[in-house]
């Protein structure tokens, strides 16, 4: 289970205990913001793309977008995500719980700048039920970020 590779990842920095599961699904970046009762673009939702025929991890607040302009700049190709069959073949999580924590090795992990509107934020640990309180530090270093991209656009008002 995806959710124990989550746990082990974080075991091993000594934060286990900061890993919160819920009876409740948390597989939206709503349903999340729900079980942690939270705002919505407090959540740190990661998407995952191919580029170049690789995977890439790209964790961006609940309210962001990908701006597909910014991203084909920054990527030099299309915003194309997996399928929910690659992501937890490719990347090792299933969709509702894809985290950049326990990843498969060749992952690329970049944050999205749309997250530093927080002072801390909520991805999840591998699981469609769970997540850990990060600060925007802490997810870039936990997370083995290569950097911090501006490819998400943010609703308007």
């Amino acid at each position: 289970m995806s959710i124990e590779r989550g746990r082990a990842y974080f075991r091993a920095l000594g934060i286990e205990d900061r890993v919160q599961e819920f009876t409740v699904s948390s597989a939206t970046v709503e349903l999340a913001a729900q079980a942690l009762g939270v705002e919505a673009q407090r959540i740190a939702k990661t998407l995952s793309f191919m580029v170049d025929g690789k995977p890439i991890l790209v964790v961006a607040a609940g309210d962001a977008r990908i701006d597909n302009p910014k991203y084909k700049a920054k990527f030099a190709t299309k915003a194309k995500m997996l399928t929910p069959e690659e992501a937890e073949t490719l990347i090792g999580h299933a969709v509702g719980g894809v985290c950049p924590f326990g990843i498969n090795d060749g992952v690329d992990v970049y944050i999205d700048k749309s997250v530093l509107r927080f002072e801390t934020v909520f991805p999840a640990v591998g699981s469609s039920s769970s997540a850990i309180e990060l600060t925007t530090d802490e997810l870039f270093r936990y997370s083995n970020a290569i950097e911090w991209v501006d490819v998400c656009k943010l609703p308007e008002g």
